[in-house]
Protein backbone atom coordinates (compact mmCIF):
# COMPACT_ATOMS: atom_id res chain seq x y z
CA UNK A 1 0.00 0.00 0.00
CA UNK A 2 1.20 3.44 -1.01
CA UNK A 3 1.66 6.11 1.94
CA UNK A 4 0.19 9.71 1.14
CA UNK A 5 3.13 11.65 -0.58
CA UNK A 6 5.15 14.04 1.41
CA UNK A 7 6.97 17.24 -0.67
CA UNK A 8 10.69 17.83 -0.22
CA UNK A 9 12.69 20.50 -1.15
CA UNK A 10 14.99 19.09 -4.10
CA UNK A 11 15.19 18.44 -7.85
CA UNK A 12 15.02 15.27 -9.44
CA UNK A 13 16.55 13.52 -12.14
CA UNK A 14 16.44 10.24 -13.83
CA UNK A 15 18.74 7.62 -16.27
CA UNK A 16 16.31 4.91 -17.38
CA UNK A 17 13.66 5.25 -14.31
CA UNK A 18 16.05 5.16 -11.33
CA UNK A 19 16.21 8.27 -9.72
CA UNK A 20 18.37 11.09 -7.92
CA UNK A 21 17.16 13.77 -5.24
CA UNK A 22 19.69 16.23 -5.40
CA UNK A 23 19.58 18.43 -1.70
CA UNK A 24 20.85 21.34 -1.05
CA UNK A 25 19.20 25.29 -0.04
CA UNK A 26 17.94 27.73 -1.75
CA UNK A 27 20.59 28.82 -4.37
CA UNK A 28 23.03 26.09 -4.25
CA UNK A 29 22.89 25.02 -7.49
CA UNK A 30 19.97 21.59 -7.30
CA UNK A 31 18.49 23.20 -10.84
CA UNK A 32 21.84 24.09 -12.33
CA UNK A 33 23.39 21.05 -11.62
CA UNK A 34 20.12 18.99 -13.23
CA UNK A 35 20.17 21.12 -15.99
CA UNK A 36 23.86 20.36 -16.73
CA UNK A 37 23.11 16.94 -16.61
CA UNK A 38 19.90 17.53 -18.75
CA UNK A 39 21.72 18.71 -21.70
CA UNK A 40 24.04 15.55 -22.21
CA UNK A 41 23.91 12.99 -24.44
CA UNK A 42 23.30 9.30 -24.50
CA UNK A 43 26.78 7.77 -23.04
CA UNK A 44 28.36 4.67 -22.76
CA UNK A 45 28.94 5.68 -19.11
CA UNK A 46 25.47 6.02 -18.17
CA UNK A 47 22.93 4.64 -21.15
CA UNK A 48 20.06 6.64 -21.79
CA UNK A 49 19.42 10.33 -21.55
CA UNK A 50 18.25 12.00 -18.56
CA UNK A 51 15.58 13.12 -17.90
CA UNK A 52 13.48 15.41 -15.40
CA UNK A 53 11.04 14.73 -12.76
CA UNK A 54 10.88 17.97 -10.84
CA UNK A 55 12.50 20.65 -9.89
CA UNK A 56 12.57 22.50 -6.69
CA UNK A 57 9.55 20.49 -5.10
CA UNK A 58 9.43 16.51 -5.32
CA UNK A 59 6.85 14.47 -4.20
CA UNK A 60 8.15 11.37 -2.59
CA UNK A 61 5.74 8.48 -1.92
CA UNK A 62 6.62 5.54 -0.25
CA UNK A 63 5.45 1.91 -1.93
CA UNK A 64 6.76 -1.59 -0.58
CA UNK A 65 9.73 -0.12 0.99
CA UNK A 66 11.22 1.73 -2.07
CA UNK A 67 10.60 5.20 -2.89
CA UNK A 68 9.00 6.90 -5.77
CA UNK A 69 9.51 10.55 -6.67
CA UNK A 70 7.05 12.89 -8.87
CA UNK A 71 6.28 16.54 -9.89
CA UNK A 72 3.67 18.26 -8.36
CA UNK A 73 1.36 18.93 -10.88
CA UNK A 74 1.51 23.03 -10.81
CA UNK A 75 5.17 22.44 -11.83
CA UNK A 76 5.45 19.19 -13.74
CA UNK A 77 7.61 19.76 -16.76
CA UNK A 78 9.16 23.22 -15.83
CA UNK A 79 13.31 23.70 -14.53
CA UNK A 80 14.71 27.41 -12.95
CA UNK A 81 17.11 28.20 -15.03
CA UNK A 82 18.56 30.92 -13.22
CA UNK A 83 18.90 34.52 -14.82
CA UNK A 84 16.68 32.73 -17.80
CA UNK A 85 13.43 32.00 -15.85
CA UNK A 86 11.22 28.91 -15.90
CA UNK A 87 12.76 26.50 -18.67
CA UNK A 88 9.73 24.03 -20.25
CA UNK A 89 11.11 21.09 -20.51
CA UNK A 90 9.82 16.79 -21.13
CA UNK A 91 9.38 15.09 -17.85
CA UNK A 92 8.44 11.72 -16.74
CA UNK A 93 5.93 11.12 -14.06
CA UNK A 94 7.56 9.52 -12.06
CA UNK A 95 10.72 7.38 -11.08
CA UNK A 96 12.25 5.12 -8.25
CA UNK A 97 14.84 6.96 -5.58
CA UNK A 98 17.79 5.45 -5.83
CA UNK A 99 20.30 7.71 -5.03
CA UNK A 100 20.52 10.83 -2.98
CA UNK A 101 23.17 13.72 -3.76
CA UNK A 102 23.58 16.23 -0.94
CA UNK A 103 25.54 19.98 -2.35
CA UNK A 104 28.62 20.80 -0.56
CA UNK A 105 30.77 23.59 -1.06
CA UNK A 106 33.99 22.48 -3.28
CA UNK A 107 36.92 20.95 -1.10
CA UNK A 108 34.32 19.28 1.28
CA UNK A 109 33.98 15.74 -0.46
CA UNK A 110 35.52 13.02 0.72
CA UNK A 111 38.04 11.62 -1.90
CA UNK A 112 37.18 7.91 -1.65
CA UNK A 113 33.81 7.36 0.07
CA UNK A 114 32.19 4.42 1.54
CA UNK A 115 30.80 2.09 -0.80
CA UNK A 116 27.85 1.73 1.96
CA UNK A 117 27.02 5.44 3.10
CA UNK A 118 22.81 5.58 3.11
CA UNK A 119 20.45 8.01 4.20
CA UNK A 120 16.94 7.67 5.75
CA UNK A 121 13.90 9.28 3.98
CA UNK A 122 10.84 8.22 5.26
CA UNK A 123 12.33 4.78 6.76
CA UNK A 124 13.97 4.04 3.30
CA UNK A 125 17.66 3.71 3.33
CA UNK A 126 18.74 5.28 -0.11
CA UNK A 127 22.15 5.36 -1.38
CA UNK A 128 24.10 8.94 -0.43
CA UNK A 129 26.98 11.11 -1.76
CA UNK A 130 27.74 14.36 -1.26
CA UNK A 131 28.65 16.42 -4.33
CA UNK A 132 30.44 19.74 -5.29
CA UNK A 133 27.66 21.53 -7.99
CA UNK A 134 30.09 23.80 -9.67
CA UNK A 135 32.41 21.58 -10.10
CA UNK A 136 33.11 20.87 -14.03
CA UNK A 137 32.88 17.00 -13.63
CA UNK A 138 29.88 16.90 -11.56
CA UNK A 139 27.38 16.57 -13.70
CA UNK A 140 29.49 13.32 -15.43
CA UNK A 141 29.59 11.72 -11.41
CA UNK A 142 26.26 12.69 -10.80
CA UNK A 143 25.43 9.91 -13.80
CA UNK A 144 27.95 7.74 -13.02
CA UNK A 145 27.00 7.17 -9.39
CA UNK A 146 23.50 6.99 -10.43
CA UNK A 147 23.98 4.81 -14.04
CA UNK A 148 25.95 2.50 -10.80
CA UNK A 149 23.18 1.95 -9.07
CA UNK A 150 20.67 1.82 -12.03
CA UNK A 151 22.60 -1.40 -12.88
CA UNK A 152 22.56 -2.91 -9.83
Amino acid sequence: MAAAPDHIHATCIALAGAAVLIRGPSGSGKSDLALRCLALPPHALWGPSPQLVADDQVLLTKHDGLLRAASPATIRGKLEVRGLGILECDAISNAKVCLVADLVPPGTTVRFPEQTALVTLFGVDVPHLQIAPFEQSAPLKLLLALARLARG
